[in-house]
């Protein structure tokens, strides 16, 4: 999990920086690490308060333009599969195989602006990002008496309150500590400017409490994407504008935004279309029945 924070990091810090070409240029982030979906399975995700911008040497804040989400998500992926990788947690088939299919399982929100005045915004976000893993609004608890099959329940609904489901109370409860964190462990990160490192410089020369004067960007949406580029390469570990075939370097003669025009392309160079493969087959010799030991187990054992 710390590793899944260090590669959101690792994006949202280039994408800013730019965004914000200024030499000493530092976002800053507060990142929390979420393991539970809404049903309480598991689904590790990443919930983040960002600076909009970056922090200036000279005492200023520069604004970044808006956040282009489907680049954010590309890079994001990109280094988490680089990083379970290099875990040895998946191959390159196993990657190629994930790239395939119409949905990944990644995704990135962006929220809305919190401005400097609204403090109960600030607030409001700061508790969201590291929320319990349920909520009692949502919980309807039936005892064992009052249930039709003498077994204790509790009905959840989802965040949406479309669908809900039904669980036994003692699954319900053992599924809920599977994501309670184990001891020492640290699920808030502080990065870039907000990191106690930075904090510390900032105090030993009284600056800490130094309110930055907020500057808006003057950067380009064509600039942007030029430094986007230049992002790619640090990111992806190569340069976007050298040919791959000689090896020179290429310009930018224009950007297509036209989704009928980006198809026209797409399928004159055969890119198109999506291909789905079904998912990787599992490792024969992890492919036995698993046996479960249950002897040792605190949790009384029912005859449904």
């Amino acid at each position: 999990m710390a590793k899944l924070s260090i590669c959101g990091w690792k994006v949202l810090s280039a994408y800013l920086k730019s965004a914000v070409p200024y030499d000493g240029a530092v976002p800053g982030a507060s990142i929390a690490v979420q393991t539970y979906g809404d049903f309480q399975n598991f689904n590790p995700h990443l919930h983040a308060i960002v600076s909009d911008g970056c922090f200036i040497d000279d005492d200023s804040f520069r604004m970044a333009p808006a956040f282009m989400l489907k680049n954010l998500e590309e890079a994001f992926q990109y280094e988490v599969l680089k990083m379970l990788k290099k875990e040895g947690k998946i191959n390159d088939a196993v990657i190629e195989n994930m790239l395939s299919w119409h949905h990944t399982g990644f995704h990135v929100y962006i929220g809305d602006r919190i401005y400097p005045e609204n403090k109960a915004g600030l607030g409001n976000l700061a508790n969201y990002i590291i929320r319990a893993c349920f909520s009692q609004e949502r919980m309807i608890y039936i005892p064992a008496e009052k249930s039709t099959d003498g077994i204790a329940k509790v009905i959840y609904t989802s965040k949406d309150r479309k669908s809900r489901k039904i669980f036994n109370a003692l699954d319900w409860l053992a599924q809920l500590v599977t994501h309670i964190p184990n001891r020492y462990e640290q699920t808030v990160r502080y990065y870039g400017f907000y990191s106690n490192k930075s904090r510390g410089l900032r105090k030993k020369v009284d600056a800490d409490d130094n309110i930055p004067a907020i500057v808006p960007n003057a950067i380009s949406s064509k600039e942007f994407r030029q430094n986007w580029a230049r992002l790619l390469q640090k990111v992806y570990e190569f340069d976007p504008l050298i040919c791959p075939k000689c090896q020179g370097p290429m310009r930018i003669i224009s950007f297509v935004e036209e989704i009928e025009i980006i198809e026209i392309i797409l399928r004159h160079l055969g890119l198109w279309d999506i291909r789905n493969h079904d998912p990787p087959q599992p490792d024969p010799v992890y492919s036995s029945e698993l046996i479960y030991d249950d002897s040792d187990s605190q949790v009384p054992a029912f005859d449904y």
